[in-house]
């Protein structure tokens, strides 16, 4: 579902401008792409602040009205005030819903208290956390998961091992990326190696 923001139109642009916006405690922001002019906005600055308590933001549709026309966006950047932390500028790219677009989304490892591997006393090295998409808008998700339950220690889960869903596909070179990895030595293994250092050290006493 779309989020909806109602927007003003700036008529001036500028710094002095933008500032103008702030002090009124709402936001300058931008809306370009699709090979129309950018459109300088001013968006309620308590009603955006609320928004970004929401997660993956930045894989949303967003719905902005300006002057009784709707422009279909995805947010592309948030400039904060380095001291203060205040949003202090919003940029938006127009996008056609028809169209796939190209996401970064969050990557998430699940079921790691009961992997296989990982009670076997492996290691987990969780590598890449981000993952490139390309959808259309409706069908990216927010977030990717790994799922750990039946990982054992030695294997890795490249990109191409990802679960997607239906019309979503990876961005270039994800494929081939070693996204998580359960590490350590199998139990037999670390066995076999203790007796035979064993099996050395009692025949180095021997020959003494």
């Amino acid at each position: 579902m779309a989020i909806t923001l109602n927007a003003e139109i700036r008529k001036v642009a500028g710094k002095g401008a933008a500032r103008a916006v702030r002090n009124n405690k709402n936001i300058p922001a931008v809306i370009y792409g699709e090979k129309k002019e950018p459109v300088a906005i001013e968006l309620n600055g308590r009603d955006f602040e609320m928004l970004l308590g929401q997660p993956s933001l930045r894989t949303k549709l967003f719905e902005i009205t300006t002057n009784g026309t709707k422009e279909d966006a995805m947010l592309m950047d948030i400039q904060y005030h380095p001291v203060s932390d205040k949003v202090v500028h919003v940029d938006f790219k127009r996008i056609n819903v028809k169209e796939p677009v190209h996401v970064v989304v969050p990557v998430e490892v699940i079921n790691a208290d009961v992997s296989k591997g990982i009670k076997l006393g492996g290691v987990l090295n969780f590598a890449v956390r981000k993952v490139a998409l390309r959808g259309l808008v409706h069908d990216i998700p927010e977030k990717i998961t790994i799922d750990l339950s039946d990982v054992n220690i030695g294997d890795t889960i490249h990109g191409s091992d990802l679960v997607l869903p239906n019309g979503v596909s990876l961005g270039l070179h994800m494929a081939e990326l070693a996204f998580a990895t359960i590490g350590g030595k199998m139990p037999e293994e670390a066995d076999n190696k203790a007796q035979a250092a064993a099996a050395a050290a009692a025949n180095a006493d021997a020959k003494k």
